[in-house]
């Protein structure tokens, strides 16, 4: 298996270094020949925004490539879901404990992914440099 993720796009806007490519994601069965018929086949449109130094070479509705790696997906999933997670129940089981009240310590571990989600919101600039994706033309040989 390999540990590449790529996507083909269309570049969108540039802006100085900042780059924003259209893809089109699709499920693994949307190859199958009777997706049609199948309500497990979808595929979205998503924006995925690209910062690259030689943004400038690039033009709008080109076709490109864009490249990250499975472990920049697996951070960003656990980043997202698995200390969230975490939290809500350590807190949960903490405040049950102490409080003995169950409607309390439901309201209070809610409560407590408010400084988590924060704190990622502020370190967005920074993160979206740890979690970047590289983009490369697509050539077409005849």
């Amino acid at each position: 298996m390999s540990d590449i993720i790529k996507h083909q796009g269309t570049i969108e806007s540039i802006n100085g270094s900042y780059m924003k490519v259209r893809i089109v994601q699709t499920s693994a069965c949307s190859s199958c020949s009777i997706k049609g018929h199948c309500n497990a086949s979808e595929s979205k449109e998503k924006i995925i925004d690209v910062y690259d130094m030689q943004a400038s070479a690039y033009k709008i509705g080109q076709d490109v490539m864009i490249y990250g790696t499975t472990s920049m997906g697996m951070q960003a999933v656990i980043l997202a879901f698995g200390v969230p997670f975490i939290v809500l129940f350590v807190v949960l089981f903490t405040t049950i404990k102490l409080t003995g009240n169950e409607f309390i310590s439901a309201i209070v571990a809610i409560l407590s992914l408010l400084p988590y989600y924060l704190t990622i919101f502020l370190f967005r600039n920074k993160l979206s440099k740890k979690f970047s994706f590289t983009v490369k033309p697509i050539i077409i040989n005849n």
